[in-house]
């Protein structure tokens, strides 16, 4: 298995840092950061420890999530690569998912 992070996993999870980035420390910044992605590697010891993501059923592309904090890891399982496809602040609306 091999983890694979999307430019929009990236992308979401800068946002997401930048967005509470004023109100903790750096130190707290790099924790916060540090659990996503360490989070993020368990699934290579267990791909399918997360639920199904429910806002995103529609698509039909087998979605799941791994929640951590505040946040929820949202990935999909292809073969023997783990896609983190988004990372997103479970503090927004979720309808932002359906994109």
């Amino acid at each position: 298995m091999k983890l694979v992070y999307t430019e929009q996993s990236l992308v979401s999870l800068e946002e997401a840092l930048n967005f509470i980035a004023h109100k903790v420390s750096h130190e707290k910044l790099i924790e916060i950061r540090n659990e996503i992605l360490d989070a993020a590697d368990s699934l290579l010891l267990q791909p399918l420890q997360g639920r199904t993501e429910p806002y995103l059923e529609h698509l039909n592309l087998g979605h799941r999530r791994l929640i951590v904090s505040h946040y929820k890891i949202i990935y999909r399982v292809i073969g023997e690569a783990i896609y983190i496809t988004d990372i997103f602040d479970s503090r927004q609306d979720p309808a932002k998912m359906k994109g």
